[in-house]
Protein backbone atom coordinates (compact mmCIF):
# COMPACT_ATOMS: atom_id res chain seq x y z
CA UNK A 1 0.00 0.00 0.00
CA UNK A 2 1.50 3.34 -0.91
CA UNK A 3 2.64 5.83 2.22
CA UNK A 4 0.17 8.52 2.26
CA UNK A 5 1.67 11.97 0.96
CA UNK A 6 0.35 15.34 0.24
CA UNK A 7 -0.43 15.80 -3.41
CA UNK A 8 1.78 18.04 -5.93
CA UNK A 9 0.62 20.83 -7.98
CA UNK A 10 0.03 18.96 -10.82
CA UNK A 11 -1.66 16.23 -9.03
CA UNK A 12 -4.16 18.48 -7.77
CA UNK A 13 -5.21 19.82 -11.45
CA UNK A 14 -5.45 16.66 -12.46
CA UNK A 15 -8.17 15.78 -9.90
CA UNK A 16 -9.57 19.12 -10.53
CA UNK A 17 -9.72 18.12 -14.09
CA UNK A 18 -11.47 14.96 -13.93
CA UNK A 19 -13.64 16.77 -11.43
CA UNK A 20 -14.85 19.66 -14.18
CA UNK A 21 -14.75 16.89 -16.63
CA UNK A 22 -17.12 14.25 -14.69
CA UNK A 23 -19.63 17.27 -13.75
CA UNK A 24 -19.59 19.47 -16.98
CA UNK A 25 -22.69 21.96 -16.55
CA UNK A 26 -21.49 22.02 -12.90
CA UNK A 27 -17.92 22.62 -12.49
CA UNK A 28 -15.54 24.40 -14.74
CA UNK A 29 -11.80 24.62 -14.43
CA UNK A 30 -9.54 28.09 -15.50
CA UNK A 31 -6.64 29.70 -15.36
CA UNK A 32 -6.94 33.01 -13.44
CA UNK A 33 -3.47 33.91 -13.46
CA UNK A 34 0.77 32.78 -14.07
CA UNK A 35 3.44 33.18 -11.42
CA UNK A 36 6.33 34.87 -11.42
CA UNK A 37 8.02 31.50 -12.90
CA UNK A 38 5.39 31.51 -15.73
CA UNK A 39 3.36 28.32 -13.73
CA UNK A 40 -0.61 28.44 -13.81
CA UNK A 41 -3.10 29.50 -11.61
CA UNK A 42 -6.01 27.58 -11.44
CA UNK A 43 -9.41 28.32 -10.06
CA UNK A 44 -12.13 25.26 -9.62
CA UNK A 45 -15.64 26.32 -9.40
CA UNK A 46 -18.82 24.39 -8.48
CA UNK A 47 -22.12 26.02 -9.14
CA UNK A 48 -22.88 29.68 -10.92
CA UNK A 49 -24.72 31.29 -7.79
CA UNK A 50 -23.81 34.59 -7.44
CA UNK A 51 -23.56 33.75 -3.39
CA UNK A 52 -20.12 32.67 -3.36
CA UNK A 53 -17.27 31.16 -0.95
CA UNK A 54 -13.69 31.10 -2.04
CA UNK A 55 -11.00 28.31 -0.84
CA UNK A 56 -7.71 28.81 -1.31
CA UNK A 57 -4.78 26.97 -0.70
CA UNK A 58 -1.22 26.67 -0.63
CA UNK A 59 -0.76 30.30 0.63
CA UNK A 60 2.70 28.95 2.27
CA UNK A 61 4.41 26.44 0.55
CA UNK A 62 5.35 24.72 3.85
CA UNK A 63 1.78 23.93 5.09
CA UNK A 64 0.83 20.97 2.76
CA UNK A 65 -2.83 19.77 3.93
CA UNK A 66 -4.77 22.48 2.30
CA UNK A 67 -3.95 20.81 -1.18
CA UNK A 68 -5.64 17.66 -0.30
CA UNK A 69 -8.35 19.52 2.11
CA UNK A 70 -9.56 21.61 -0.66
CA UNK A 71 -10.41 18.82 -3.07
CA UNK A 72 -11.88 16.75 0.12
CA UNK A 73 -14.18 20.01 -0.01
CA UNK A 74 -14.87 19.84 -3.34
CA UNK A 75 -15.83 16.11 -3.70
CA UNK A 76 -18.18 16.77 -0.63
CA UNK A 77 -19.89 20.03 -2.01
CA UNK A 78 -20.71 18.14 -5.40
CA UNK A 79 -21.61 14.81 -3.86
CA UNK A 80 -24.28 16.87 -0.89
CA UNK A 81 -27.03 19.35 -3.16
CA UNK A 82 -27.33 21.04 0.47
CA UNK A 83 -24.27 23.00 0.18
CA UNK A 84 -24.62 24.29 -3.06
CA UNK A 85 -27.86 25.74 -1.86
CA UNK A 86 -28.08 29.71 -2.92
CA UNK A 87 -24.45 28.91 -2.89
CA UNK A 88 -21.62 28.72 -5.49
CA UNK A 89 -17.48 27.59 -4.22
CA UNK A 90 -14.56 28.39 -6.16
CA UNK A 91 -11.26 26.75 -5.18
CA UNK A 92 -7.93 28.54 -6.22
CA UNK A 93 -5.95 25.26 -6.18
CA UNK A 94 -2.59 26.61 -4.77
CA UNK A 95 -1.50 30.28 -4.78
CA UNK A 96 2.10 30.04 -4.70
CA UNK A 97 3.22 27.18 -7.35
CA UNK A 98 6.16 28.49 -7.43
CA UNK A 99 6.67 27.90 -3.68
CA UNK A 100 5.17 24.38 -3.78
CA UNK A 101 8.18 23.73 -6.17
CA UNK A 102 10.62 24.18 -3.57
CA UNK A 103 8.71 22.89 -0.58
CA UNK A 104 10.00 18.97 -1.21
CA UNK A 105 9.07 16.91 1.60
CA UNK A 106 5.33 15.69 0.59
CA UNK A 107 6.09 12.21 2.89
CA UNK A 108 7.51 13.82 5.93
CA UNK A 109 8.43 10.98 8.55
CA UNK A 110 10.18 13.34 10.92
CA UNK A 111 10.58 16.87 11.71
CA UNK A 112 14.12 16.59 10.86
CA UNK A 113 12.88 15.30 7.26
CA UNK A 114 10.44 17.95 7.05
CA UNK A 115 13.13 20.36 7.59
CA UNK A 116 15.59 19.27 5.12
CA UNK A 117 12.78 20.13 2.38
CA UNK A 118 11.73 23.56 4.36
CA UNK A 119 10.90 26.35 2.32
CA UNK A 120 8.66 29.43 2.80
CA UNK A 121 9.54 32.57 1.23
CA UNK A 122 10.47 35.76 2.46
CA UNK A 123 7.47 37.67 3.27
CA UNK A 124 7.84 39.91 0.43
CA UNK A 125 7.35 37.03 -1.95
CA UNK A 126 4.24 35.34 -0.37
CA UNK A 127 0.72 36.05 -2.03
CA UNK A 128 -1.48 36.74 0.88
CA UNK A 129 1.42 38.65 2.69
CA UNK A 130 3.13 40.77 0.43
CA UNK A 131 0.29 43.62 0.38
CA UNK A 132 1.46 44.42 3.56
CA UNK A 133 5.33 44.60 3.02
CA UNK A 134 5.04 46.31 -0.52
CA UNK A 135 3.68 49.14 -2.62
CA UNK A 136 0.54 48.51 -4.93
CA UNK A 137 2.81 48.76 -8.04
CA UNK A 138 5.39 46.01 -6.96
CA UNK A 139 2.85 43.19 -5.73
CA UNK A 140 3.78 39.98 -6.95
CA UNK A 141 1.37 38.18 -10.02
CA UNK A 142 -0.18 36.09 -7.81
CA UNK A 143 -1.40 38.19 -5.75
CA UNK A 144 -2.81 39.87 -8.22
CA UNK A 145 -4.18 37.18 -9.67
CA UNK A 146 -5.91 36.60 -5.80
CA UNK A 147 -7.14 39.95 -5.94
CA UNK A 148 -8.64 40.11 -8.90
CA UNK A 149 -10.36 36.57 -8.12
CA UNK A 150 -11.77 38.48 -4.86
CA UNK A 151 -12.99 41.44 -6.80
CA UNK A 152 -14.80 39.32 -9.59
CA UNK A 153 -16.60 36.59 -7.00
CA UNK A 154 -17.28 39.13 -4.18
CA UNK A 155 -17.76 35.99 -1.76
CA UNK A 156 -19.10 36.38 1.54
CA UNK A 157 -16.58 33.69 2.98
CA UNK A 158 -12.90 33.46 1.82
CA UNK A 159 -11.47 30.43 3.35
CA UNK A 160 -7.10 30.28 3.58
CA UNK A 161 -6.22 26.97 4.20
CA UNK A 162 -2.86 26.85 6.52
CA UNK A 163 -1.00 24.71 8.62
CA UNK A 164 1.75 24.31 11.14
CA UNK A 165 4.46 22.01 11.31
CA UNK A 166 3.78 21.11 15.36
CA UNK A 167 1.18 22.06 17.68
CA UNK A 168 -2.58 22.53 17.59
CA UNK A 169 -5.46 23.46 15.64
CA UNK A 170 -6.66 27.04 15.43
CA UNK A 171 -8.83 29.76 13.34
CA UNK A 172 -8.35 33.18 12.23
CA UNK A 173 -11.51 35.59 11.71
CA UNK A 174 -11.43 38.92 9.87
CA UNK A 175 -15.06 38.95 11.96
CA UNK A 176 -16.60 37.00 14.43
CA UNK A 177 -18.79 34.13 12.90
CA UNK A 178 -21.03 33.27 16.30
CA UNK A 179 -21.40 29.18 16.31
CA UNK A 180 -17.93 28.26 14.99
CA UNK A 181 -16.30 27.19 18.20
CA UNK A 182 -18.41 24.52 18.84
CA UNK A 183 -18.25 22.12 15.60
CA UNK A 184 -14.49 23.52 15.37
CA UNK A 185 -14.25 21.95 18.86
CA UNK A 186 -16.21 18.94 18.38
CA UNK A 187 -14.19 18.05 15.27
CA UNK A 188 -10.76 18.25 17.07
CA UNK A 189 -11.81 16.21 19.91
CA UNK A 190 -13.19 13.53 17.57
CA UNK A 191 -9.88 13.57 16.03
CA UNK A 192 -7.65 13.74 18.53
CA UNK A 193 -5.64 17.30 17.15
CA UNK A 194 -5.43 19.52 20.47
CA UNK A 195 -6.85 22.89 19.95
CA UNK A 196 -4.53 25.58 20.22
CA UNK A 197 -5.68 28.01 22.92
CA UNK A 198 -3.41 30.44 23.25
CA UNK A 199 -1.89 31.05 20.32
CA UNK A 200 1.44 33.31 20.03
CA UNK A 201 0.22 35.02 16.29
CA UNK A 202 -3.05 36.15 18.40
CA UNK A 203 -1.72 37.80 21.31
CA UNK A 204 -4.35 39.47 22.58
CA UNK A 205 -6.83 38.82 19.74
CA UNK A 206 -10.60 38.53 21.20
CA UNK A 207 -11.67 34.89 21.17
CA UNK A 208 -14.94 33.77 19.76
CA UNK A 209 -14.09 30.36 21.97
CA UNK A 210 -11.39 28.05 22.16
CA UNK A 211 -9.00 28.32 19.69
CA UNK A 212 -11.48 30.87 17.50
CA UNK A 213 -9.58 34.15 17.58
CA UNK A 214 -10.77 37.52 15.83
CA UNK A 215 -8.46 39.73 14.29
CA UNK A 216 -8.55 43.19 15.58
CA UNK A 217 -9.59 45.95 13.55
CA UNK A 218 -6.86 48.65 11.01
CA UNK A 219 -7.09 51.11 14.29
CA UNK A 220 -5.65 48.64 16.99
CA UNK A 221 -1.72 47.86 17.59
CA UNK A 222 0.18 44.76 15.87
CA UNK A 223 0.54 41.80 18.37
CA UNK A 224 4.58 41.97 17.77
CA UNK A 225 5.07 45.78 16.63
CA UNK A 226 8.83 44.62 15.06
CA UNK A 227 6.96 41.96 12.63
CA UNK A 228 6.23 43.66 9.38
CA UNK A 229 3.58 41.11 8.09
CA UNK A 230 0.80 42.99 9.24
CA UNK A 231 -2.42 40.54 8.73
CA UNK A 232 -5.25 43.73 8.33
CA UNK A 233 -2.62 44.71 5.20
CA UNK A 234 -2.92 41.41 3.86
CA UNK A 235 -5.24 39.48 1.44
CA UNK A 236 -7.29 38.25 4.00
CA UNK A 237 -9.11 41.83 4.24
CA UNK A 238 -9.26 42.62 0.03
CA UNK A 239 -12.78 40.66 1.08
CA UNK A 240 -14.07 43.31 2.99
CA UNK A 241 -14.45 45.45 0.17
CA UNK A 242 -17.27 43.63 -0.89
CA UNK A 243 -18.68 43.05 2.72
CA UNK A 244 -17.28 39.54 3.34
CA UNK A 245 -14.97 38.04 5.82
CA UNK A 246 -11.83 36.01 5.84
CA UNK A 247 -11.28 32.39 7.98
CA UNK A 248 -7.74 31.10 8.06
CA UNK A 249 -7.96 26.85 9.31
CA UNK A 250 -4.27 25.87 10.66
CA UNK A 251 -4.27 22.46 11.55
CA UNK A 252 -1.17 20.76 12.83
CA UNK A 253 1.08 17.99 11.02
CA UNK A 254 2.54 16.67 14.41
CA UNK A 255 0.26 17.32 17.65
CA UNK A 256 0.92 18.43 20.81
CA UNK A 257 -0.98 18.90 24.32
CA UNK A 258 1.35 21.29 25.51
CA UNK A 259 -0.36 23.73 23.43
CA UNK A 260 -3.68 22.73 24.72
CA UNK A 261 -3.18 23.61 28.13
CA UNK A 262 -5.56 26.15 29.93
CA UNK A 263 -3.22 26.11 33.37
CA UNK A 264 -1.70 29.32 34.51
CA UNK A 265 1.92 29.61 34.42
CA UNK A 266 3.60 30.40 37.06
CA UNK A 267 6.02 32.59 35.64
CA UNK A 268 5.03 34.00 32.50
CA UNK A 269 6.78 36.64 32.23
CA UNK A 270 10.19 34.99 33.36
CA UNK A 271 9.53 32.18 31.01
CA UNK A 272 9.29 34.40 28.14
CA UNK A 273 12.54 36.15 28.97
CA UNK A 274 14.41 33.23 28.79
CA UNK A 275 12.77 32.11 25.71
CA UNK A 276 13.91 35.30 24.18
CA UNK A 277 17.64 34.77 24.75
CA UNK A 278 17.37 31.84 23.76
CA UNK A 279 16.12 32.74 20.35
CA UNK A 280 18.73 35.17 20.02
CA UNK A 281 21.26 32.82 20.71
CA UNK A 282 19.89 30.56 18.10
CA UNK A 283 19.49 32.91 15.70
CA UNK A 284 23.24 34.50 16.26
CA UNK A 285 24.14 30.85 15.84
CA UNK A 286 22.88 30.34 12.25
CA UNK A 287 24.19 34.21 11.61
CA UNK A 288 28.10 33.15 12.06
CA UNK A 289 27.36 30.45 9.73
CA UNK A 290 26.12 32.67 6.86
CA UNK A 291 28.57 35.61 7.28
CA UNK A 292 31.16 33.41 7.16
CA UNK A 293 29.79 31.52 4.02
CA UNK A 294 28.26 34.35 2.13
CA UNK A 295 31.92 35.86 0.60
CA UNK A 296 31.75 31.92 -1.24
CA UNK A 297 27.91 32.34 -2.25
CA UNK A 298 28.30 35.41 -4.42
CA UNK A 299 26.44 33.29 -7.51
CA UNK A 300 23.93 31.77 -4.39
CA UNK A 301 21.14 34.46 -4.41
CA UNK A 302 17.79 33.34 -5.05
CA UNK A 303 14.74 32.28 -3.10
CA UNK A 304 15.77 30.12 -0.79
CA UNK A 305 19.14 31.98 0.49
CA UNK A 306 16.41 34.92 0.47
CA UNK A 307 14.01 33.44 2.72
CA UNK A 308 16.83 32.47 4.86
CA UNK A 309 18.20 36.13 5.40
CA UNK A 310 14.87 37.66 6.01
CA UNK A 311 13.13 35.02 8.55
CA UNK A 312 16.44 35.84 10.18
CA UNK A 313 16.12 39.58 10.18
CA UNK A 314 12.82 39.06 12.12
CA UNK A 315 14.93 37.39 15.05
CA UNK A 316 16.08 40.39 16.75
CA UNK A 317 12.91 42.66 16.82
CA UNK A 318 10.83 39.44 18.08
CA UNK A 319 13.01 38.97 20.94
CA UNK A 320 13.03 42.34 21.79
CA UNK A 321 9.30 42.77 21.95
CA UNK A 322 8.93 39.43 24.19
CA UNK A 323 11.68 40.98 26.67
CA UNK A 324 9.92 44.54 27.14
CA UNK A 325 6.14 43.38 26.66
CA UNK A 326 4.13 42.10 29.13
CA UNK A 327 2.77 38.64 27.79
CA UNK A 328 -0.32 38.72 26.38
CA UNK A 329 -1.64 35.42 28.26
CA UNK A 330 -0.48 33.84 30.56
CA UNK A 331 -1.59 30.67 30.62
CA UNK A 332 0.57 27.29 29.54
CA UNK A 333 -0.51 26.96 26.16
CA UNK A 334 0.45 30.85 25.30
CA UNK A 335 4.04 29.98 26.76
CA UNK A 336 4.23 26.78 25.11
CA UNK A 337 3.48 28.39 21.53
CA UNK A 338 5.65 31.12 22.70
CA UNK A 339 8.27 28.65 22.57
CA UNK A 340 7.14 26.70 19.73
CA UNK A 341 7.22 30.07 18.30
CA UNK A 342 11.10 30.97 18.82
CA UNK A 343 12.05 27.78 17.63
CA UNK A 344 10.72 27.68 14.25
CA UNK A 345 12.43 31.23 13.26
CA UNK A 346 16.08 30.33 13.35
CA UNK A 347 15.15 26.23 12.57
CA UNK A 348 13.83 27.80 9.22
CA UNK A 349 16.94 29.85 8.71
CA UNK A 350 19.23 27.24 9.35
CA UNK A 351 16.75 24.61 7.53
CA UNK A 352 17.08 26.46 3.94
CA UNK A 353 20.51 27.90 4.46
CA UNK A 354 21.74 24.29 4.63
CA UNK A 355 20.04 23.43 1.23
CA UNK A 356 21.96 26.30 -0.34
CA UNK A 357 25.11 25.12 0.95
CA UNK A 358 24.77 21.82 0.08
CA UNK A 359 24.03 22.54 -3.45
CA UNK A 360 26.59 24.66 -3.18
CA UNK A 361 28.99 22.00 -2.23
CA UNK A 362 29.76 24.94 1.14
CA UNK A 363 32.41 23.50 3.84
CA UNK A 364 29.99 25.37 6.23
CA UNK A 365 27.51 22.50 5.27
CA UNK A 366 27.80 19.84 8.10
CA UNK A 367 28.11 22.68 10.80
CA UNK A 368 24.21 23.66 10.01
CA UNK A 369 23.64 19.97 9.59
CA UNK A 370 23.76 19.27 13.19
CA UNK A 371 21.92 22.57 14.05
CA UNK A 372 19.25 21.51 12.21
CA UNK A 373 19.43 18.00 13.16
CA UNK A 374 19.76 18.86 16.70
CA UNK A 375 16.74 21.72 16.80
CA UNK A 376 14.72 18.94 15.00
CA UNK A 377 15.11 16.77 17.19
CA UNK A 378 14.51 19.22 20.06
CA UNK A 379 11.36 20.75 18.55
CA UNK A 380 10.36 17.08 18.65
CA UNK A 381 11.31 15.97 22.30
CA UNK A 382 10.16 18.86 24.22
CA UNK A 383 6.69 18.96 22.57
CA UNK A 384 6.36 15.48 22.86
CA UNK A 385 5.05 15.55 19.36
CA UNK A 386 2.62 12.53 17.61
CA UNK A 387 1.86 12.79 14.10
CA UNK A 388 -1.63 13.05 13.38
CA UNK A 389 -2.77 10.80 9.97
CA UNK A 390 -3.02 12.42 7.12
CA UNK A 391 -6.26 11.73 6.36
CA UNK A 392 -7.49 13.04 10.35
CA UNK A 393 -5.61 16.91 9.17
CA UNK A 394 -7.59 16.81 5.94
CA UNK A 395 -10.93 15.39 7.49
CA UNK A 396 -10.64 18.69 10.33
CA UNK A 397 -9.94 20.98 8.17
CA UNK A 398 -12.73 19.95 5.77
CA UNK A 399 -15.37 19.74 8.20
CA UNK A 400 -14.00 23.90 9.48
CA UNK A 401 -14.53 24.87 6.05
CA UNK A 402 -17.85 23.61 5.53
CA UNK A 403 -19.07 24.91 8.95
CA UNK A 404 -17.95 28.29 8.81
CA UNK A 405 -19.85 28.58 5.48
CA UNK A 406 -22.85 27.31 6.51
CA UNK A 407 -22.55 29.46 9.64
CA UNK A 408 -21.11 32.72 7.73
CA UNK A 409 -24.05 32.41 5.45
CA UNK A 410 -26.72 33.23 7.96
CA UNK A 411 -24.75 36.22 8.77
CA UNK A 412 -26.31 39.41 7.68
CA UNK A 413 -24.18 41.06 4.94
CA UNK A 414 -21.77 43.47 6.00
CA UNK A 415 -21.19 47.18 4.31
CA UNK A 416 -18.20 47.23 1.55
CA UNK A 417 -14.94 49.08 3.38
CA UNK A 418 -12.60 50.48 1.53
Amino acid sequence: MPEPRYPTVAELTSAARALAAQRPGLCTLREVGRSRAGRPLHLLSVGHTRRAVLVVAGAHPNEPTGGATLLAVAGRVLRERVLRDGVSWHFLLCADPDGASLHVTPAPRSLLEYHLGFYRPAGPEQPEWSPALLPPDRLPPETRALTRVIDQLRPYLQVSLHGTELGGSWVQLTRDVPGLAEPFAKSAAELRIPVETGASDAAGWPASGPGVRVMPGPGSGAAYPSMPDDARHSTWYHVHRHGGLTAVVEVPMWASDLVDDPAPHPAPAAAIRRLAHRLLRDGREVRRVLTEALPRLEHAEGPLLRAARWSLELVPGLAEDWIRMPPADTTMAYVGSVDAFGRRLPLRSAAMLLRVLREHGDDAAPRLEELVGAWSDAFAERFHARWVPLEHQIEHQARTVVSTALHARALPTAPAER
